[in-house]
């Protein structure tokens, strides 16, 4: 061992990568460790159905809270391609069926989808009402994830709103959403976003549910979710390339099996086995660890302590022929699927999954969303795909990891089938009919559920934010400091989803635990 470098970063994540940009840049000498053989973490795009050139983005897979700022300081050139079509809700009421479509670029057709299904004007009204609402607290909000963390009462004085801080910070989401609006589907879309890879439900008063939706609401001081044009592998690679040309070095295949906080004096060590499964270690003033928080407590030598994190969703990746035809013939496809596509996600279906999951059972019917990412970029779909070929990427909600304990691979094989027969439900023909083949002819569908996110990325329960998401102000972590990425041990620092303000691909937790170390 020697002491070679001035931060050790374990995990070549996007968060990693982004802390190593900000500190090679500021002329610190900087190693990336990341176990598997490439860098990315769950923000990658493979080729998942043998000989077949579509680069799907296999686990993450869209963009709202990546600041501006962070690619703008790095010398990061991606595009973020806005989507005009923000859902499309499927119903079907007294032998009618429809579909209420949100389109952000009409706001009449919206209104129009809103009066067809509700017969009135309150609901778009309300709609409105409470959208502008959390546009004003995003506007607030987001530029404070960069800074230093503030305090609750700093926030709420930044939000200056005493009705949006109640609502969206203090009392569960569903007393706001039943308060507001009446009609059980608009209450139901506006319930997913808390719902999004956390098990809740409305009315949880532990406040798990505000916290995700909140993440969901103030990304980029619009809410809006960006496609990543070329897929998410894009946006990892064009960061590990700024972060090599900030003179870090990245090394891959490199597994890190211990962490030394060391002492007042000494410096932090690092215990590695490298690509050809030699025993490793190096020293470093600073350790920024892009794992879960249990696993990096496991890596100092603990028993991974704390309650355990649980994933809660399904992740479904398909390549079709075409897009399905919809039961509702008034839609054009293309805007259906344009967006967010929700399936079996009314306020009291999101409610009924929540109980049949707690009673140990899979939903029925299963809670998903869907979105076609080929629509607005096809871009990762190569020549030799045909025309009309589309990608479908479905995320099943309310599906804990419990529920796939003793049994994952038949649970999720149940899973499976039971989010596509909810999708069958709401189209004119069966998805089966319109699924593409690989090279081997079996169809392009691939699923995910919270034990193989463990297997594959190491994310403990399959939890895709680390642990439950925090109020992005002081207080809610341990030892969060000035930055929210504390651990307890000075020269230990968290730089992924596990801090203060991560979850979601920001870059943001990379960014503080850079500015933490620099004293910014």
């Amino acid at each position: 061992m020697t002491v070679a470098y001035d931060v050790v970063i374990v995990g070549g994540g996007h968060n990693g990568l982004v802390a190593a940009g900000y500190l090679g840049r500021a002329g610190l000498r900087v190693l990336v460790l990341e176990r598997l053989g490439h860098l990315g973490g769950a923000a990658v795009s493979e080729r998942a159905f043998a000989g077949v050139d579509a680069r799907l983005s296999r686990y993450s897979y869209l963009v709202s809270l990546l600041p501006r700022r962070i690619l703008a300081d790095l010398g990061v050139r991606v595009e973020l391609r806005r989507r005009r079509i923000s859902s499309y809700t499927p119903w079907e009421r007294d032998g009618r069926v429809g579909g209420l479509l949100v389109d952000g670029g009409d706001e009449r057709r919206t209104a129009e989808s809103f009066r067809e299904l509700t017969g009135g004007e309150r609901e778009f009204a309300a709609w409105r009402e409470f959208y502008g609402m959390t546009g004003r607290v995003a506007e607030r909000v987001f530029p404070s994830l960069t800074e230093p963390l503030p305090s609750r009462a700093e926030l709420r004085a930044r939000v200056d709103d005493p009705v949006a801080w109640a609502e969206l910070f203090e009392r569960p989401l569903g007393e706001a959403l039943e308060r507001r609006f009446a009609d059980d589907v608009v209450r139901g879309v506006v319930l997913t976003d808390a719902l999004i890879g956390t098990f809740s439900h409305a009315h949880d008063p532990s406040l798990r549910q505000n916290r995700c939706f909140l993440y969901h609401v103030v990304g980029g001081g619009t809410g809006d979710w960006d496609v990543p044009v070329g897929g998410m592998g894009a946006v990892t690679g064009a960061l590990a390339r700024a972060a090599l040309a900030g003179g870090a070095e990245l090394r891959t295949g490199c597994e890190v099996v211990a962490v030394d906080p060391g002492g007042a004096a000494g410096p932090a060590e690092v215990g590695y086995l490298d690509a050809d499964g030699a025993q490793r270690r190096v020293g470093a003033r600073w350790v920024l660890c892009n794992a879960a928080p249990v696993e990096l407590e496991r890596l100092l030598g603990g028993a991974g302590g704390g309650e355990r994190p649980e994933g809660a969703q399904l992740k479904v990746n398909m390549l079709l022929r075409r897009l399905p035809r919809l039961r509702d013939g008034a839609v054009d496809v293309r805007d259906a699927f344009g967006g967010t596509f929700h399936v079996a996600e009314s306020y009291r279906e999101l409610e009924g999954a929540y109980r049949e999951a707690v009673a140990g059972r899979l939903p029925s019917p299963a809670p998903s969303e869907i979105y076609c990412h080929s629509l607005a970029d096809r871009s990762i779909l190569g020549p030799g795909v045909p025309e009309g070929a589309q990608t479908l990427t479905l995320f099943g909600l309310q599906v804990p990891a419990r529920l796939f304990a003793g049994d994952p691979e038949g649970v999720r094989e149940a899973a499976l089938a039971g989010v596509l027969g909810a999708l069958d439900g709401v189209l004119a023909e069966p998805l089966a009919d319109c699924l593409a083949t690989d090279a081997e002819g079996r169809p392009c569908l691939e699923v995910r559920g919270p034990a193989d996110l463990e297997a594959d990325l190491r994310l403990p329960g399959g939890n895709i934010f680390h642990r439950d998401l925090a109020f992005p102000f002081a207080g809610e972590g341990p030892d969060a400091g000035r930055w929210g990425v504390g651990t307890g041990s000075p020269r230990v620092l968290v730089c992924g989803a596990g801090a203060v303000r991560g979850g979601g691909v920001s870059g943001i937790p990379g960014h503080n635990a850079a500015m933490a170390v620099l004293g910014r």
